[in-house]
């Protein structure tokens, strides 16, 4: 078995870093207990009734792609290779209602609004030992 290296937030409190590779991370919310209504990122008072009735929960890192460009420069922070021909950047809609925007990880002939989207962690470089990570999207198969 291959040791794996651990893994950091780029910022933490955005999405989760599961200790098994294999799981996939989920993305941190705050649902409003009183209206049910999520939001990204995380907040202490509801923003459509105003309640401070509010728990932080961890929804699936599944999504629907909104809309998407392509920056044809090196993703900032990274030191890998394959991030130096550039990257795109996507708004997606979690099915819970809020909207992120994120890094996609692909290339553009692979995205196409309204396709359905999966999140992933991709290491942006080493830092002491750890892999400073990011949360990504990228096409669902099947």
């Amino acid at each position: 078995m291959t040791d794996v290296r651990p893994r950091k937030a780029l910022k933490a409190g955005y999405f989760t870093i599961p200790d098994d590779p294999s799981v996939p991370p989920e993305v941190c919310c705050t649902r409003c207990k009183d209206c049910g209504e999520f939001f990204f990122p995380r907040r202490f008072v509801c923003a459509k009734c105003l309640s401070r009735n509010t728990e932080d929960v961890q929804v699936e890192a599944k999504a629907t792609l909104y809309s998407f460009t392509f920056v044809h420069m090196p993703l900032f922070g990274s030191m890998r290779i394959e991030h130096m021909e550039g990257y795109g950047v996507g708004q997606v809609d979690l099915p819970q209602g809020p909207r992120l925007q994120v890094p996609l990880a692909g290339k553009q002939p692979e995205f196409k609004v309204g396709m359905a989207l999966t999140g992933e962690l991709e290491a942006l470089r080493e830092d002491g030992g750890s892999d400073i990570v990011i949360l990504r999207f990228r096409p669902a198969e099947g």
